[in-house]
């Protein structure tokens, strides 16, 4: 595994340390949602951007129903 997943990580408790007022417990919630928003965000441009796409070509479409799918699955929205 590459530093991604660390990255990720790093980037949530960025993310998470303008936060305040929150119980220990709603932070962590806070952080997993956002440590796991930025996961799904990283497979959805994978998707979407690989460079086998071509705009019409039938790879593409469903590179977008995927990237929908995925997207609708796990109620992120852009």
């Amino acid at each position: 595994m590459n530093n991604r997943i660390q990255n990720f990580a790093e980037q949530a408790r960025i993310a998470m340390s303008t936060v305040e007022g929150l119980s220990i417990k709603d932070w962590i919630d806070a952080y997993n949602q956002k440590f796991a928003l930025l996961i799904i965000q990283e497979c959805v441009g994978v998707v979407e951007g690989g460079s086998f796409l071509h705009d019409q070509a039938p790879t593409a479409i469903f590179a977008r129903e995927c990237s929908g799918a995925i997207k609708q699955h796990f109620g992120v929205e852009e």
